[in-house]
């Protein structure tokens, strides 16, 4: 297949089963902040199972451009961050993602000052940052806002007792960082307990980090003056197994996901199960079969281990096949069904109400030109695509890059039949 570039457009003919096996990569939610921490060490933090993926790349020239030396080879990342004098990332390359805002904690606790632009990334709703502001202002810092964006000094950061109003991912992850080189202990109550803040904090400790509960809603952390350089295996990717799991439940087929951790998708497999498919976990490996007719099943998203907001539009997907009528709810973000409106253009039958989606599974999909607009609902669209008569033709596939390593080369993998055209080569036409 053709190499991934902006405008590139994916042909996906529908119809068969998925059956085979697939290995899942090294998790983007867990890779993001580990590579941010390596601002926090005295020597080169290697990173490996680190997904090929956008985001890790724009990450490496945010590192770059701020003087640490980078290195990324199949499936590692090396950042050695001593030579970084920079405390201002490059702001163009700061709005591409939400996750730029992972360097204000390591930046203020490692050099004493950041500026960072306003975050980018997918357009699902209102993300605010207050808590992180608020944490780092309780552990001494001085932040101000304008409309350039975020800026933070701090001659030295304290510990403090911070309670989040809500278990912010990227928030924890910031304060968790930041309070591992402050100076006594920081708590952090009503923590994130998703499985990347959990090897975020694997990370922290084996480069020398005190922490305490990682996992829990209340993680305590005794700052230390210095953090080492060390090697670490970044946690296999749940979203991405999950996505599996959901195209091969959607398309009827048989299939084993291999190198995971069964333990990060509860929520998933037991809707799978509800649904009427087969699943078998063998802690690093899961076989999901679907024998019989889908089953519809109503599904919240919530924290984990609730079930997770981005693998709600792939869910969506699945419930399009499903005898019966779902209900979908996002309880997270309010502008996280953008997939809808091109779902309904291969046919699919989904009214919103609020920030519910009503699923009549059952109505036949036929191929159509669809667009992505952000990771996941891009992902949606492809399990919906493998599901449907005929042909479909995905653009903006651009979005898909951003999180998932070699999805079309893994799904051909598996069985499906897909193309991936350069924008100014791809034919036209659908269904």
């Amino acid at each position: 297949m053709p190499e991934p570039g902006a405008g590139d457009r994916l042909e996906i003919v529908g119809g068969a089963p998925l059956r085979g096996r697939v290995t899942v990569s090294g998790s983007k939610n867990a890779a993001l902040p580990q590579m941010a921490a390596a601002l926090l060490a005295d020597g080169p933090l290697r990173l490996e199972n680190v997904p090929a993926i956008e985001d890790v790349e724009t990450m490496c020239r945010l590192l770059r451009g701020l003087g640490a030396l980078v290195e990324r080879s199949q499936g590692a990342v090396e950042i050695d961050a001593r030579p970084v004098t920079r405390t201002e990332p490059d702001s163009q390359l700061g709005r591409r993602m939400r996750a730029s805002l992972l360097l204000l904690g390591p930046l203020l606790a490692s050099r004493g000052s950041v500026s960072l632009p306003l975050p980018g990334g997918d357009d699902i709703g209102l993300r605010r940052v207050e808590q992180h502001l608020e944490g780092l202002r309780a552990m001494g810092a001085q932040v101000t806002e304008d409309e350039y964006g975020i800026h933070a000094r701090a001659e030295r950061l304290h510990g403090a007792h911070i309670q989040l109003d809500l278990p912010t991912v990227t928030g924890t992850e910031n304060l968790l960082m930041a309070a591992s080189r402050a100076d006594g202990i920081t708590v952090i109550s009503n923590a994130a307990r998703e499985p990347h803040v959990v090897d975020l904090a694997l990370c922290l400790r084996a480069m020398g980090a005190r922490i305490s509960g990682a996992g829990g809603d209340r993680i305590v952390v005794e700052g230390v003056s210095r953090l080492h350089a060390v090697r670490h295996r970044v946690r296999a990717d749940y979203i991405e197994a999950g996505t599996f799991a959901m195209a091969v439940a959607a398309s009827g087929g048989d299939a084993l996901i291999e190198e995971l951790e069964c333990s990060d998708l509860g929520q998933v497999l037991h809707k799978l199960r509800w649904a009427n498919c087969e699943v078998e976990e063998g802690g690093t490996w899961l076989r999901i079969s679907r024998p019989g007719q889908l089953r519809a099943v109503d599904m919240t998203t919530w924290p984990h281990p609730g079930f997770a907001t981005d693998l709600q539009p792939q869910y969506v997907a699945l419930m399009t096949r499903a005898e019966g009528q779902s209900v979908i709810s996002e309880a997270l973000f309010e502008n996280r069904f953008r997939h809808v409106e091109q779902l309904r253009r291969l046919g699919a039958e989904i009214r919103i109400h609020g920030r519910s989606a009503m699923v009549q599974g059952g109505a036949p999909l036929r191929g159509a030109e669809l667009a992505c607009t952000d990771i996941r609902s891009g992902a949606a669209l492809v399990i919906a695509g493998l599901c449907a008569e005929g042909t479909t033709w995905l653009s903006n596939v651009e979005h898909l890059d951003r999180g998932y390593a070699d999805l079309a080369r893994k799904l051909a993998g598996l069985g499906a039949t897909l193309r991936r055209w350069p924008g100014d080569t791809a034919p036209t036409g659908a269904g």
